[in-house]
């Protein structure tokens, strides 16, 4: 065999084995640009997705939080207001009601120089300048308790009202209405609206109606 024929076959061998490696090699898909930026796209709004789901639920928690707090300070500024108004109701009547355990102590001494006058001898003319010292003492006195609230309760020829009188007896009266205050037996004293002391009081009650007798026939 001459070497130009010897250089045909080597040739020959050389693109067979080119031709068979070509066939093993693995078959790859082509891939475009497109498809690659559609998928990195894809994984990147899922992410988005998952993102916003976390800050939609820590919103909602948040929210919650917000909420709970809010009411958590009405709820104590309700309180506050409360107590801060009942302390000022309970000033007010410190304030009104402070003199009453002293006011009852000097009732008694007006109670005692009334009843002075009404037993005392006015006819006597020696008696005139005590009695008329009496008179202005007692003035005096429940002036000064006028100044602080302190006012007496004289309801006689009034209604009966028991939330102010105290009705220690009734007597029939055909002059009166029935229920009316008669004779205040001792005066009653409220102290800036409030009642300390009720009247004592004698009221009227309906004169009984007579039992007409009973005539007798003498013809019979």
């Amino acid at each position: 065999m001459s070497s130009e024929e010897q250089k045909v076959q080597a040739e020959k061998k050389v693109e067979e084995q080119l031709v068979t490696e070509t066939e093993a090699q693995p078959v790859v898909e082509d891939v475009t640009v497109e498809e690659v930026v559609v998928e990195d796209a894809t994984v990147e709004v899922d992410e988005s997705v998952a993102r916003i789901a976390a800050l939609e639920a820590e919103l909602a928690k948040a929210t919650a939080s917000a909420a709970e707090f809010k009411d958590t300070a009405l709820r104590a500024k309700a309180d506050a207001d409360n107590i801060r108004r009942r302390a000022a109701i309970d000033v007010d009547k410190a304030k009104k009601f402070a003199l009453e355990k002293f006011a009852n102590e000097l009732l008694p001494v007006i109670d005692n120089m009334e009843r002075g006058l009404l037993h005392v001898d006015k006819t006597n003319e020696a008696l005139l300048p005590l009695i008329e010292g009496i008179e202005l003492t007692a003035k005096s006195l429940e002036a000064a308790l006028e100044k602080f609230g302190v006012k007496s309760v004289n309801p006689e020829g009034e209604k009966f009202n028991p939330e102010l009188h105290q009705a220690m007896s009734m007597i029939e009266s055909a002059d009166v209405e029935p229920n009316t205050v008669i004779t205040v037996m001792q005066k009653g004293y409220e102290l800036n609206g409030r009642l300390i002391r009720p009247a004592m009081v004698m009221i009227s009650k309906a004169a009984a109606t007579p039992t007409p007798t009973p005539t007798i026939d003498t013809q019979a």
